[in-house]
């Protein structure tokens, strides 16, 4: 197990909070909470709902205490650079469809950790397999009710699921299932589909068995991801891309545990991916068909998101209550597979608000031509590619998918960072999530500099299936 840099670090202090008025700031340390050293920031958020709390801290290398007198619910106003400060879970299993087996080198170097911690799965989302569990991680996860915890299943069948984990020794998803249901823990679900592994048959038995459970919230079909390593591995072990054909069928099977899921749980509870969708060219789901949107970070809702965001902006130019400067140009870059509906957006916002936006799909050239999605496309396709566009054809800001960044928004996938690309273009640079951002963007006073992103990246940041700006 990997330790962290530097235990407790302090990447951010919210500009006038408690943390700020104290004196704290990046780089410095909390060791404990009321005297309770943490081993990682689940244990701070749990020490710190009291009405006294007491930080033991490393402040100019110097150990000390800070006081603050609050209500319970006030937040400090802290970000850590580590979740785990005891070191990050490693994953014990071996796909044979897993992504980070073939990344390239020269990356960003977290990316190249293969985390499989349950912690991690709480705080942000991630998903993991519970196959790494021991006694002291199940008498936590009952102390501190960790819930919901993102789960990858891929198949409930334990010898298909032992096969596609690459583990003789992983435990039974579904027992681990009904323990965390007696602890009152909830669950959201994810089957990477493989054609031929564990779609078919096989995938209507993983849905059968996953809706039995009550605690399971949601299922999310997500297709494997088709690197260029993965393409070379296709003859030896079978891997290959979803096909559109395969995406309808899909679709089909969804569609159908959807319309039991009603019946049984008057919930849909089964999600198919937005590149489903996409690949199949078909319609794209209201909003009630996502429920509260429980996978929205896992690519489930994302296009419905970016289309209702539209119709809401287009609302508010049409009122008249949201102008736009006339005549301003935007350029937005983005992935192959969101390209097309993005571009039809763009035209219709173009014409209605009197603007320009254009839209540029961007080639992935790392991971592939199959790998077509705005978050996994590297700095340096945006770079080179856009480099290439003559200046006279891009607007005057370019804006870029925030997804494509880290956490904090300093990093694309491959290092190069936002301000490398700006100097390049020779534009402003933005981030955003959906249309609304550029357009808010081009009614501002400030046309010469984009709204730059908030830290964090992920449903925290992003206004999911909420009016924007209204």
């Amino acid at each position: 197990m990997p330790t962290s840099r530097r235990t407790g670090e302090i990447a951010a202090v919210d500009p006038g909070s408690l943390a700020d008025a104290a004196g704290l700031t990046p780089g410095d340390r909390v060791l404990a909470v009321n005297g309770r050293p943490l081993r990682d920031q689940i244990d701070y958020r749990f020490q710190v709902t009291e009405d006294l709390v007491e930080l033991t801290v490393i402040h100019d290398d110097a150990r000390g205490f800070v006081e603050f007198e609050k209500h319970p619910d006030e937040p400090l106003g802290i970000e850590f650079s580590d979740s785990a400060f005891d070191g990050t879970t490693l994953c014990n299993n071996k796909c044979f469809f897993c992504f980070l087996k073939g990344l390239p080198k020269g990356l960003r170097k977290t990316l190249y950790v293969k985390d499989d911690d349950y912690r991690l799965s709480f705080e942000h989302g991630n998903f993991v397999t519970l196959t790494n569990l021991d006694g002291g991680d199940w008498e936590r996860l009952e102390e501190q009710r960790l819930s919901p915890l993102n789960i990858s299943v891929h198949a409930t069948n334990l010898d298909l699921r032992r096969m596609m984990l690459g583990n003789p020794r992983a435990p039974d998803i579904r027992e681990q299932l009904r323990r965390l249901h007696d602890m009152r823990i909830e669950a959201n679900t994810q089957v990477v589909l493989c054609p031929g592994v564990n779609d078919g048959d096989a995938l209507d038995e993983t849905i059968a068995e996953l809706l039995s459970h009550p605690n399971v919230l949601s299922i999310g079909i997500v297709p494997v991801g088709a690197t260029l390593d993965a393409e070379s591995r296709i003859d030896a072990e079978g891997m290959r891309a979803v096909s559109a054909q395969e995406s309808r069928t899909v679709l089909r099977q969804v569609r159908r545990w959807q319309r039991r899921a009603i019946d049984v749980r008057g919930t849909r509870s089964v999600f198919a991916s937005d590149e489903f969708l996409l690949r199949a060219n078909a319609r794209i789901p209201s909003a009630t068909a996502y429920a509260d949107f429980p996978q929205w970070e896992n690519g489930v809702g994302m296009v419905r998101s970016l289309l209702d965001d539209w119709r809401r902006v287009k609302a508010r130019l049409r009122r008249g209550t949201l102008t736009t400067s006339a005549r301003r140009h935007a350029t937005i870059a983005c992935g192959s597979l969101i390209a097309p509906v993005l571009q039809r957006l763009a035209d219709e916002a173009s014409q209605t608000a009197d603007v320009r936006i254009d839209v540029i799909p961007i080639r992935n050239t790392l991971f592939g031509p199959r790998v077509n999605v705005s978050g996994l496309i590297p700095g340096q396709d945006f770079l080179h590619q856009l480099s290439a566009v003559p200046k006279n054809k891009l607007g005057e800001a370019v804006f870029l998918p925030r997804a494509s960044l880290d956490y904090f928004g300093r990093h694309f996938l491959d290092d190069v960072t936002p301000e490398t690309i700006a100097s390049a273009i020779d534009r402003p640079l933005g981030f955003a999530y959906n249309l609304s951002e550029v357009i808010e963007w081009m009614a501002g006073a400030d046309l010469q500099q984009p709204a730059q992103p908030e830290r964090s990246n992920g449903r925290s940041w992003a206004t999911v299936g909420e009016p924007a700006g209204s």
